[in-house]
């Protein structure tokens, strides 16, 4: 695609929005971004990662909810769009147990929602985050996309399947080229301070203890979030194939790939990782596993590798070190 592409980003303040929507600017696209700027956590760290996309004139940005359908329409009905990535949702996994309503009102919802505006728009391929909760109680790894993945354990996770099988039915009944991407635990510079990696981090300066939960036995599929931003745009022009007269029945458009960093980690080595780079030891507190909690995660990446092209491949204290310099800078930590 060139310079004269738009692109629509939902959730371009947020974490891996704001990373994708920079990127994208740096190749000449045009970008639309749409966020919420809802106060999940602290709205300045949005406004900050924003505020650094704003000064490009190929940026135009949008403080809308996805759940509310006519004023989204209203704003984007006069727009010309080629292509939709979308990453906004209602974010974290134990949160959902508390709120599930603002789950299903935003992660549902807003995809139903904007689902039916792009079905009425020439997009050429819509892109959007699903999520390595998706394999629930699945015990086989790697975790491939052909595996079954009808028993979520919490509620962020059933709408994330829900998103998959919505894009599916679209994309079958509305010959929508549609691609789902299972994001596996993505930490990096910008990121969202409810996740551990930014909670350890701000807790080890602080010298508080931080919460360790399965007694550090997780194993998580840490991904440096250069590595989703780089999948992501390789996938932009990789549109699942059209329909014919004698395929439509049977083969939408659609696709569905594992971003991850194909290594899982142990969490205690990945705390390991945080103390050597912050330089401080970190107060650990024991707790069990929480309930909805997946004990490991592990993405196959061969249908990535195969179809698109694309391994990630930073290496963990690779993308601590950057991590970690980010936060020092952020908060002027010397």
């Amino acid at each position: 695609m060139n310079e004269k592409n738009t692109v629509l980003v939902t959730g371009s303040a947020g974490f891996i929005g704001s990373h994708v929507t920079k990127r994208l600017l740096s190749l000449g696209y045009r970008v639309i971004g749409m966020d919420n700027h809802n106060d999940y956590y602290n709205p300045q760290l949005k406004e900050d990662r924003i505020n650094e996309i704003l000064k490009d004139s190929n940026y135009k940005h949008y403080r809308q909810d996805i759940a509310n359908f006519n004023e989204m329409n209203d704003k984007l009905v006069s727009e010309s769009i080629d292509v939709v990535i979308h990453l906004a949702a209602q974010a974290g996994v134990r949160y959902s147990r508390e709120n599930p309503q603002l789950y299903i009102e935003s992660n549902v919802l807003g995809f139903v929602n904007l689902l039916e505006i792009i079905k009425k728009k020439n997009i050429k391929h819509f892109i959007y985050a699903s999520s390595s909760s998706v394999y629930g109680s699945n015990t086989d790894v790697p975790f491939s996309v052909n595996q079954n993945v009808d028993f979520p354990l919490n509620v962020y996770a059933a709408t994330k399947k829900s998103n998959e099988l919505l894009a599916h039915a679209y994309s079958h009944l509305y010959k929508i080229p549609c691609t789902g991407l299972r994001f596996f635990t993505v930490y990096g510079p910008w990121g969202r301070p409810d996740m551990a990696p930014y909670l350890f981090t701000k807790r080890i300066f602080e010298n508080e203890p931080i919460h360790v939960f399965n007694h550090g036995n997780h194993k998580r599929d840490f991904t440096y979030v250069d590595d989703v931003v780089e999948g992501v745009i390789r996938i932009i022009d990789h549109i699942p194939h059209k329909y014919d007269e004698i395929t439509q029945l049977s083969n939408p458009p659609y696709a569905i790939y594992n971003i991850g960093n194909n290594k899982p980690i142990q969490l205690i080595d990945f705390i390991k990782a945080l103390e050597k780079f912050i330089g401080k030891k970190a107060i650990m507190e024991m707790y069990p596993i929480q309930p909805g909690d997946i004990a490991d995660t592990w993405a196959d990446v061969t249908e990535l590798s195969r179809n698109i092209g694309y391994t990630p491949r930073t290496e963990l204290e690779t993308g601590v070190s950057k991590m970690i310099d980010w936060f020092k800078t952020y908060y002027n930590i010397r």
